[in-house]
């Protein structure tokens, strides 16, 4: 094994015929897969259980215990429901292909097997992991700068857990699909990312700022626009826009470019109604938390000012998941 290198992906072959299993074996031993085997169904179940595995091609007509039940208890199975299922079938069995994808199955290779199509199936969907793992990679690093900025001025860093799932059931109730509701709550961890270039003395103070404190506290906005500048992905320019916009008011008395109502990315208008929201109910050094009743009394109080009036309606309708979210992501006091 190389020292720092990421090994071969594992591929388990599944099989009650040792000849399907040599023929596969030749054809993917020679891409430098990991190659692992099983006989049977229960073989195959036992194996996933031991062994990191990273993709199956599993025989559908087997004694005992068919592919499609195998498939079935392997994605009711938490830990092994992410391993993709390719089918691999003779022509001649009568297969009920869109039963198979029903229950998980990726992908069907007819046998006899060609060996450019198994190998094109195998590296495609191979990729497909790969992508899969590359965006959570860039989603947790997303999660954990946010966390890193707050950490500077909230004790456990628990702000952006809880206002960026507020954030996603506000978009979902504004009208986002979920995809996009998604994409808001990976985004919102970095609303606050400038605050990493404040001056401790400043971002730290534990009374009122000065005027040109106050100043310099604004200027975390922009900062944290340069921060994600010139982005390549989506992700990162939803963030961009989230950490320019979010302290942007309705009636156009916010900073930093003084946009009002729907110049304001709807991004933007949707996490400064939510940040503000758990800044207000959460404990803070300086103050104490609000009930939520007095919380949304202050945001009705400040709509058409501060806040989007179309949005504190979709506050109030999801209340509940709001709470149960505060609730689940609440604070650990440490001593």
């Amino acid at each position: 094994m190389r020292i720092g290198s990421k090994p071969a992906p594992r591929i388990l072959l599944v099989d009650d015929e040792p000849s399907n299993l040599r023929v596969l074996r030749q054809v993917l031993q020679a891409a430098r897969y990991r190659l692992s085997f099983a006989r049977s169904g229960q073989d195959a179940l036992n194996l996933v259980e031991k062994e990191t595995v990273d993709l199956i091609l599993l025989d559908i007509m087997m004694p005992e215990m068919t592919g499609l039940e195998v498939c079935e208890r392997l994605k009711k199975n938490p830990k092994t429901a992410h391993i993709p299922v390719i089918f691999v079938t003779a022509l001649k069995d009568s297969v009920d292909e869109e039963k198979g994808f029903e229950i998980g199955a990726v992908d069907y290779i007819a046998k006899p097997i060609v060996p450019a199509i198994v190998l094109a199936r195998v590296k495609n969907h191979l990729s497909l992991i790969r992508a899969d793992e590359l965006l959570n990679t860039h989603i947790d690093l997303i999660d954990r700068l946010g966390r890193a900025a707050e950490y500077k001025d909230n004790e456990t860093g628990m702000h952006v857990q809880r206002m960026s799932r507020f954030a996603r059931v506000i978009a979902s109730a504004y009208g986002f699909c979920d995809e996009s509701a998604d994409d808001l709550m990976m985004a919102a961890p970095m609303h606050d990312i400038g605050k990493i270039g404040i001056p401790d003395s400043i971002l730290l103070k534990p009374g009122k700022l000065t005027a040109d404190e106050y100043e310099v506290m604004k200027t975390h906005a922009q900062i944290g626009a340069e921060i994600l500048s010139n982005p390549s992905s989506y992700l990162i320019e939803l963030a961009h826009s989230v950490a320019i916009s979010h302290h942007e008011k309705w009636d156009g008395s916010g900073y930093p470019n003084g946009l009002a109502g729907e110049d304001i990315p709807i991004e933007g208008r949707i996490v400064a109604l939510v940040d503000v929201f758990d800044a207000l109910t959460s404990e803070r050094p300086y103050k104490r938390a609000w009930s939520t009743e007095e919380a949304i009394a202050f945001i009705k109080e400040q709509s058409g000012k501060h806040f989007d009036p179309s949005l504190i309606p979709l506050l109030e309708q999801e209340l509940p998941k709001i709470l149960e979210i505060q609730a689940q992501f609440a604070e650990t006091k440490t001593e």
